[in-house]
């Protein structure tokens, strides 16, 4: 028996009964509609945590007091004078700006409002590695920050809630933790992010915020800051720049050629490439998880055709008696099991679409997108056909095995 001849026999087959094929193949259709969906979530999510990175700046690594892999063993701070040493271009040739930030969340207030925000202390530098823009007015200038003036810029939700009637609050008034700040900006809008919403954000003068708001020192009286943005001067010196600034700080910091630093470089790199693992092995749990549903649709396969089996064991019979070989038995019900899966699978593949598009529309004031991959479809309709077959192979071979006058005697 040909290739075409047992395609024709397995469609007739199965449209003999619409409604119990339709059942079987409901297992396999969940269960690679899941696969598709999940995967394609997960490569969304590595997505847009790569573009979230991204959106902080380019050729970006952050400095941070403290150590997460050694424990130390004196307090770990890092300071203005520690940020001004790294601008310095003559100890450190490879950095290009660096925009020391000190942050908290602190009370924000205007005449009938009050709730808490995040507001950063910042100086000029700030918008430029972190490539921020201003839609009103203007950014803290050297000025500002030199006199510790109390102005303030406005993330563009924080401008909209504050002052929802005025499409221009520049010149206004608002009070950070009882301190009267005039707003001299508006941020433009760039949208949440996965740590916090970037538009929901008050910036002052790094000293003011210093002196004012986030009075912090270490223990010999300096201005302590929160983290350090360093941007380099492109991304090939990425790495020149990291060593240039430890060996400012650990000099600073008379770190011992045997102790450990007492800060943390962390380059953009690194943070995605954590997440794009975690993600990643996220990702396979989820399909993992899902493609227990495929053996589930499995299962269900080889029940229908061991019933299959019974029903059609007169037909099993008579073909023998007039030639069929074990074989071409063994090759219907095979072809059957596949075609049932594959079906299935195409049909799946048109779910997994759509939930992915789904969950996509659903989230996408927050800026997500499923990423619905070749691979992902390549790997469910591989794995369904493979079910198929495995699942069809004991229902065949029982088929197979009949004796032609036993199964022409059976009632």
């Amino acid at each position: 028996m040909n290739l075409l001849e047992g395609v024709r026999l397995a469609l007739r087959a199965l449209t003999t009964n619409k409604l119990r094929s339709a059942l079987t193949m409901l297992g396999i259709i969940i269960g690679v509609g899941a696969v598709i969906t999940l995967m394609s979530v997960g490569e969304g999510v590595q997505s847009y945590i790569t573009a979230q990175f991204e959106a902080i700046g380019t050729n970006l690594f952050f400095l941070v007091p403290g150590s997460f892999q050694e424990e130390l063993r004196r307090p770990a701070f890092i300071t203005t004078r520690d940020a001004e040493a790294i601008a310095d271009p003559a100890q450190a040739p490879s950095v290009l700006h660096v925009a020391p930030v000190v942050q908290g969340s602190a009370s924000v207030t205007t005449p009938g409002r009050d709730r808490g925000v995040t507001v950063t202390g910042v100086t000029p530098e700030y918008a430029l590695a972190r490539d921020w823009q201003t839609q009103l007015g203007q950014f803290v200038t050297a000025t500002d920050n030199q006199s510790r003036a109390r102005v303030a810029v406005l993330g563009a939700s924080t401008a909209s809630y504050f002052f929802p009637d005025r499409p221009d609050p520049t010149g206004e008034v608002i009070r950070v933790n009882g301190s009267p700040f005039r707003v001299i900006g508006v941020l433009s809008e760039r949208g949440g992010s996965s740590f916090q919403n970037e538009d929901d954000v008050v910036m002052i003068p790094l000293n003011t915020a210093l002196s004012r708001v986030f009075p912090r020192r270490t223990t010999t009286g300096e201005p302590s800051l929160t983290i350090v943005y360093v941007q380099a001067v492109s991304e090939e010196r990425m790495d020149a720049a990291i060593e240039e600034v430890s060996l400012i700080l650990r000099q600073r910091h008379r770190i011992g050629l045997d102790e450990p630093d007492d800060f943390t470089a962390i380059s953009q790199s690194d943070i995605i490439g954590t997440f794009q693992q975690i993600t990643g092995v996220l990702t396979v749990f989820l399909g993992a998880i899902a493609g227990i549903s495929l053996l589930v649709g499995g299962i269900g396969i080889m029940n229908i055709m061991l019933v299959s089996v019974t029903e059609r064991t007169r037909e099993i019979g008579l073909r023998k008696a007039v030639g069929a070989r074990k074989r071409d038995i063994l090759w219907q019900f095979l072809t059957e099991a596949v075609m049932l899966s594959t079906f299935g699978g195409a049909a799946g593949i048109l779910l997994g679409a759509a939930g992915a598009s789904a969950i996509s529309y659903f989230l996408r004031d927050d800026g997500f997108s499923a990423v619905f991959t070749v691979e992902a479809v390549a790997l469910a309709t591989l794995f369904s056909a493979a079910v198929g077959l495995f699942f069809g192979i004991y229902p065949a071979q029982r088929a197979a095995a009949l004796n032609p006058i036993d199964a022409l005697r059976y009632e």
